[in-house]
């Protein structure tokens, strides 16, 4: 600490101080306890540090604003990655009590990157069966990452079929019945459960791990479209899906937990089904009906004793 209380005076009077791999690691961790202690989500801190560790190993100086702004110009990112670099350094600026002028990036909105079902599944039952939980989870609920992370045991009624989702970012707290399919997995998960959460590894740890399995899956079924969904393409997923089903933007709204509706409007225009982008199945008895329900198919009409269902692609 008296070492960064130095750094801090040095800064405060014009002068540049260089920071060696050590001082830097230590400062970076030092800044994510910080983060930790101030409330931030998991996700947050480890992206943030993430991108200051970035531009310190392309050469920028942690206490030299200008040579932190050099940095970040130089990269070969998007506008709006170069943004979030420099939130990351005003908030480690922030914590030593320091100020700076960012650098002003336009950032162009772009519609996210939402699959089709079929790649969702395929990537699902591609990956392995410790980890198909939690995709199937996301799938079901659209749930953030850190949200998913979060959830107890305490917090699943596997008797009711229930899940009670303790949100983040602000959102509001949701309630989601899951499916018999994801019920299963969960029953299985629960049989070896050595911790009170339901996903006991990091977030780090599980993104390593589901980049990993995806590549695996994309190279094996020759679809790259596979290895660009991420966890947070589940949520445009589900909230896409949901939009297009009920055209009711308020449920949407309800489901991802947003509190402001402008960030809900998005997925009204994400895609544009056709009449004949449908999966259609015929159940002849009560069980089929069952399982058609179960897996989101909607009943269409009754045909020589049949029922028919459909489900959009």
């Amino acid at each position: 600490m008296a070492e960064v209380e130095t750094r801090i005076e040095k800064q405060a009077a014009g002068a540049t101080t260089k920071l060696g791999k050590a001082d830097t690691k230590s400062g970076l961790f030092e800044f994510a306890w910080w983060m930790k202690k101030q409330g931030y989500a998991e996700t947050t801190i480890v992206t943030r540090v993430k991108l200051l560790k970035v531009l310190a190993k392309r050469g920028a100086e942690l206490f030299d604003p200008e040579s932190v702004k050099g940095a970040i110009a130089k990269q070969e990112w998007c506008n709006k990655r170069k943004v979030n670099a420099a939130d990351a350094y005003t908030c480690f600026l922030r914590m030593h009590g320091l100020t700076w002028k960012p650098p002003r990036y336009k950032v162009t909105r772009k519609l996210p990157f939402v699959p089709s079902e079929t790649e969702i599944d395929q990537l699902i039952a591609g990956c392995t069966r410790k980890f198909t939980p939690l995709l199937q989870l996301l799938k079901e609920t659209g749930v953030r990452i850190g949200e998913a992370s979060r959830l107890g045991w305490i917090d699943v009624d596997l008797g009711n079929g229930t899940i009670r989702v303790t949100p983040e970012k602000g959102s509001n707290p949701r309630m989601f019945r899951m499916s018999n399919k994801l019920r299963a997995m969960l029953i299985q998960l629960q049989r070896t459960a050595q911790s009170d959460k339901v996903f006991p590894k990091s977030i780090r740890n599980q993104r390593r791990i589901f980049q990993r399995q995806r590549k695996k899956v994309a190279a094996k079924l020759h679809n790259l479209r596979i290895d660009k969904i991420t966890f947070h393409t589940f949520r445009h997923f589900k909230a896409t899906m949901e939009y297009h089903k009920t055209k009711d933007i308020l449920h949407v709204m309800k489901v991802l937990g947003h509190r402001n509706i402008n960030n809900t409007l998005i997925y009204t225009q994400l895609v544009d089904f056709q009449d004949d982008d449908y999966v259609v199945k015929v159940a002849e008895n009560v069980e089929e009906d069952k399982e058609l329900i179960e897996a989101g198919f909607e009943y269409v009409t009754d045909r020589d004793c049949l029922k028919i269902y459909r489900k959009r692609k």
